[in-house]
């Protein structure tokens, strides 16, 4: 009796559809790799840098990217409690999303205000880093992982180091040290109380605003962020952030 056999060719669905499952497997221990290798590798740019770039060719003005690492040990206290008063005033106590910020911002959007968002600083390092801009459930659920992956695997000193040194302060500037060139024609550690407050005000906005000339607005909210830092605690906020680097 003839033995029966199984054409090779219906195998090929079968191994495609394996490779198929096999897919999200492989790029979540992809991720998993390469955000613990930058617990301690400086990142050597950020999406965000390319996306500016590529951008920039299409519009035929292309941009000089500016950007130079500064380790914590050289990065102003100043400039990282007005980060901090700005843009994520529960850093220290969260676990890369701020529920209670979330809900303020989803209740301020249904009454009508002006789209506010919610992100923290984790997020927008997982963005900044890793992501494009734009909003998607897709990329959504993506800065969603690469967060949790990030408060898994960093410190928060690590976490608020990288975004200081990633951030967008201006047309191709990236970094506190590239800012602070830019915008006040000295080093990030030179910084003052004062300009580190005009810094972080300009982040909503910073191709379009500017900590150098500041508008009226612009110096209003670095007031305000000048008094949050204080009622943060100052230093003794940053005391709070574990991690390998001591904080100065």
């Amino acid at each position: 009796m003839a033995r029966s056999t199984v054409p090779a060719k219906s195998t090929m669905p079968r191994s495609l559809l394996l490779r198929l499952l096999q897919l999200p497997l492989w790029l979540a221990a992809g991720s998993i790799l390469l955000v613990l290798s930058l617990r301690w590798v400086a990142p050597v740019g950020s999406a965000l840098m390319v996306e500016r770039k590529l951008e920039s060719w299409f519009d035929d003005h292309p941009i000089e990217l500016r950007r130079e690492w500064r380790p914590w040990g050289e990065l102003p206290n100043a400039l990282k409690m007005a980060v901090i008063a700005a843009e994520d005033q529960n850093f220290a106590e969260h676990w890369g999303f701020d529920l209670a910020a979330i809900r303020a911002a989803l209740k301020h959007n249904e009454l009508g205000g002006t789209l506010r968002g919610a992100s923290t600083l984790s997020q927008q390092v997982a963005k900044n880093l890793f992501l494009w801009s734009g909003r998607s459930w897709l990329r959504k659920g993506i800065e969603a992982w690469l967060t949790a992956l990030i408060e898994l695997f960093w410190s928060k000193q690590r976490i608020l180091e990288v975004y200081l040194n990633t951030a967008e302060w201006g047309e191709g500037i990236f970094g506190a040290e590239a800012a602070a060139r830019h915008h006040f024609g000295i080093d990030a550690s030179a910084l003052s109380p004062r300009q580190a407050s005009l810094l972080a005000a300009i982040l909503p906005n910073p191709r379009n605003w500017s900590a150098s000339a500041p508008s009226a607005y612009i110096g209003r909210r670095a007031d305000w962020i000048a008094r949050q830092t204080r009622q943060l605690g100052g230093n003794a906020y940053l005391d709070r952030l574990d991690g390998p680097y001591p904080a100065r």
